[in-house]
């Protein structure tokens, strides 16, 4: 049995990511990224009341009034400031708002979508590869530096092209750079710039260097 490295702790922000087992592919479909994000935007909050599968099967009012519920009354296990999944990856920069959250959030997104996974697309076996990783921000300038290598993470994978990573998605920037309707926490990276073209022009600026990821890599991955 493999053991965390380090211990995550309440109203501390980590960059945290795994990837596919043997760096398999994760998403196969538009629908499996979709999955993943509403999932993600489920379990963020502690007192879910059913599983995941269970909750998509209910009507769409009842959806509604179980999340209007769990954001009115749930206590949440991590804040959400930025995310973004790549076909086999995925990223996130969080801030774990109770003891545990962080593992209990990812667990329950990555089980449930495996589950998932495997039966639509007929597979069987583990999806991720073990524990997901998680390195602790320590200051302001690593914070912001990660929220910028997470949403460069398409353009530096040479996924998408840099003038198409506004319309991405599978990541948060869209709700950064086009106020898109999301979960993510945004004042807190907002907070540091004058306003939203300010952060847009400090992730561009920077979409070439990001390539170079092996420069930044002790700053965004865990040494493996």
């Amino acid at each position: 049995m493999s053991y965390r490295k380090i211990i995550l702790s309440t109203n501390e922000i980590y960059h945290v990511y795994n990837r596919g087992v043997e760096k398999r592919p994760i998403f196969l479909i538009r629908k499996d990224y979709l999955r993943f994000i509403a999932s993600v935007d489920y379990y963020r909050f502690a007192d879910c009341p059913v599983k995941f599968s269970q909750f998509k099967a209910l009507s769409v009012e009842e959806r509604n009034n179980i999340m209007n519920n769990l954001d009115k009354k749930s206590k949440r296990l991590v804040d959400i400031n930025t995310f973004c999944l790549m076909p086999n990856h995925i990223h996130f920069l969080l801030k774990q708002l109770s003891d545990n959250g962080i593992s209990k959030f990812m667990a329950k997104v990555t089980s449930g979508f495996s589950h998932y996974f495997n039966v639509r697309h007929e597979r069987v076996g583990h999806l991720f590869q073990g524990n997901f990783g998680a390195v602790r921000i320590e200051d302001d300038d690593q914070f912001i530096h990660v929220s910028r290598y997470i949403h460069l993470n398409p353009v530096s994978s040479c996924l998408i092209k840099l003038e198409d990573i506004d319309s991405y998605e599978f990541s948060s920037f869209p709700e950064y750079v086009k106020e898109k309707a999301g979960f993510c926490n945004t004042k807190e990276i907002f907070s540091y710039f004058k306003n939203i073209d300010d952060y847009k022009k400090f992730v561009y600026d920077q979409a070439n260097y990001a390539k170079q990821l092996e420069n930044i890599k002790h700053l965004t991955l865990e040494n493996e």
